[in-house]
């Protein structure tokens, strides 16, 4: 399991929010959430990252579609 730093998560899969704004998408279940390393080092599992970009891939795929 690898887990992405902020400066990973936008530099390798281009996605440049806030801190602000991945928690208010966090906890609405729109992102998935961020796990702790450290008392103020945040990461995400690359795998749920990935899973959820491929989502809104096909959602928007579909939405085209219609």
């Amino acid at each position: 399991m690898k887990i992405l730093s902020r400066k990973e998560l936008r530099e390798r899969k281009g996605i440049r929010w806030t801190p602000q704004y991945l928690g208010r998408l966090e906890r609405r279940g729109k992102f998935p959430r961020r796990r702790y390393l450290g008392p103020r080092t945040p990461g995400w599992v690359e795998d749920e990252v990935d899973a959820w970009l491929r989502d809104r891939i096909t959602e928007r795929g579909a939405d085209a579609a219609d």
